[in-house]
């Protein structure tokens, strides 16, 4: 959205009208040749004796390309989220069939079997059995750890890892052995702390050895349990993070260790609500402390009415107060890691552990800055600025409120290709109070996002029919996701900080999976975000795994 003469222009995709504006590369070009030898190899042969040569890299002459692939690039609708590029060759392909777009499922492995087929008449308990597990490599014990689907595999990878204390009825393991450290502190004696990490996070680990080894309260650290939701079979504790890499702690909603839950497939309902309603809770009761409104405290969870009742008493604070730029805390912080891996090479990939979690905290509204008088204060992070700053700049550049064209856009969009005859809508559902759909520009090449339809910007403005609403929403999403495949993905919430009384800015999650063939590299180092799908047919692949949902 440039004209020629315009110096700064507006960084997004949304035009005022309530359109997808995007740029059309047609790339054509001449390269002058400068090299200088030619090296004429034999790259291999066919079964015929016809040998294939590297003739065609190195060209003779000077090299004309006259029209190479088409690529669109898309100025995501927040310019700070940098712009996706579409290879058009790619896209169309995948045009053809937006049911194919979906990762295989991982084939099973199991090392026992492997050796049983080598080693005749080797029961699990054979010393040949473990000594071969032993005396694998590092890099294999840690690729078989997060890949094996066989729990004796797991079972003999563990007890490599650390050291348990077993049931002397039943053989099993009731805990891990702990031993006094030279600060005099007891910890659990841990050989390989990645192959301990990887093994406990497979969720073929039989469910006694997750518990002593990660789920059972205590295990992981001194972290305080503030806070729990217990309803049916559902079971979750809520961590204080008090030394946290968040500033001023954060909090953990944990899956208890009663409650395994180590896949979305596995979540119900009532799990996503809890995970959720320590979240609410937590928020809304720092928030009444600070403003000194009374509540009710029994010592236990609020039922759903006596949030929406405090969640009521805060606004109505909120509102009475001409200026609300004094508050110590003004906005929130959420966000899910779902899924964990290792790769042989030791580097970690996702998350700190596979057992369903989610974090959350409040920001600072202000601190002091560093080496400065009294006076100076310093404003911290928060990724919903960034969605504000956008939406002040839209509405001083054109007059119109960013949301308002964006939701229009969204609602009226058109395909990238022209294809009229194929699927052009990017909402995969929607109701009275949020819309879950796949943004037109997205930063992980299967993002989804979940928005806002009415004047919510942060969970304080969401009454209880829109926390409900984007609970729903943020279970559906990633029963997507998983359904098509991904295994590892982050979650994140863009709020509207306190103070902002205006209604333009909604409140928005950010589902980004990380797929196993785009890890991220350069391009994404500068937020050039490569994709080989259009925006139009992940929405309609995921219209279909929605239907095998509700099927």
């Amino acid at each position: 959205m440039k004209k020629k003469s315009e110096s700064s222009p507006l960084r997004t995709c949304v035009c005022p009208a309530g359109k997808f504006i995007y740029g059309l590369h047609q790339p054509h070009f001449k390269v002058a040749n400068l090299r200088e030898k030619y090296f004429d190899l034999m790259l291999g042969s066919d079964d015929n004796g016809n040998v294939y040569s590297n003739h065609a890299n190195f060209p003779a002459q000077d090299v004309n390309e006259p029209a190479a692939g088409t690529i669109f690039e898309i100025a995501n609708p927040f310019g700070f989220r940098g712009v996706t590029f579409i290879n058009k060759p790619w896209a169309d392909r995948m045009a053809q069939d937006p049911s194919g777009i979906k990762l295989p499922r991982p084939e099973p492995v199991s090392f026992h079997h492997a050796l049983k087929s080598i080693l005749p008449g080797c029961g699990s308990d054979d010393a040949r059995l473990k000594n071969a597990f032993a005396q694998l490599p590092d890099p294999l014990k840690l690729s078989l750890a997060t890949t094996s689907a066989d729990p004796e595999d797991l079972i003999k990878l563990a007890e490599l890892s650390c050291r348990f204390s077993f049931d002397e009825t039943t053989g099993r393991p009731n805990g891990l052995h702990y031993a006094e450290n030279a600060n005099g502190s007891m910890k659990q004696t841990i050989f390989n702390e990645k192959l301990f990490d990887s093994v406990a996070n497979n969720p073929y680990l039989p469910d006694d050895y997750k518990e002593v080894m990660v789920l059972r309260p205590g295990v992981q650290g001194s972290s305080e349990i503030v806070g729990d939701w217990q309803c049916g079979k559902t079971h979750i504790f809520e961590y204080l993070r008090r030394n946290s890499y968040i500033p001023w702690g954060h909090y953990a909603a944990n899956m208890a260790h009663n409650t395994v839950r180590y896949a979305v497939a596995d979540l119900t309902d009532e799990d996503v609500t809890g995970l959720r309603h320590l979240y609410y809770q937590r928020t809304y009761v720092r928030l009444a402390q600070i403003l000194e409104i009374e509540f009710s405290h029994k010592g236990g969870p609020l039922d759903q009415d006596e949030l929406e009742q405090l969640r009521q008493a805060i606004q109505t604070r909120l509102n009475s107060k001409d200026d609300l730029t004094d508050l110590p805390f003004s906005a929130t912080l959420w966000g899910w890691n779902y899924g964990f891996d290792y790769a042989a090479g030791g580097y970690r990939l996702h998350a700190s552990h596979q057992q369903i979690h989610q974090q959350f905290a409040l920001i600072a509204n202000t601190v002091p800055l560093a080496g400065a008088g009294p006076d100076c204060v310093y404003p911290p992070y928060s990724c919903g600025d960034m969605i504000h700053d956008c939406v002040v700049n839209f509405r001083r550049k054109t007059g119109k409120g960013f949301f308002e064209c964006y939701q229009k856009a969204i609602r009226t969009n058109t395909r990238m290709d022209g294809k009229s005859q194929r699927p052009d809508s990017l909402v995969i559902y929607e109701d009275k109070n949020i819309m879950l759909y796949v943004p037109k520009a997205q930063t992980s090449q299967w993002e989804l996002q979940v928005m806002t339809t009415g004047d919510a910007g942060n969970i304080l403005e969401a009454d209880s029919g829109v926390r409900a609403a984007l609970d729903r929403a943020i279970l559906t999403a990633m029963l997507i996701l998983t359904g098509m495949g991904a295994r590892l993905i982050t979650v994140i919430e863009y709020s509207k900080r306190f103070w902002v009384k205006d209604k333009d800015q909604k409140l928005i999650y950010a589902f980004l999976p990380k797929l196993p063939e785009s890890p991220g590299a350069f391009s994404e180092a500068q937020l050039r975000w490569i994709n080989g799908h259009y925006p139009e047919d992940f929405a309609q692949a995921c219209r279909l795994q929605m239907d095998k949902l509700i099927r």
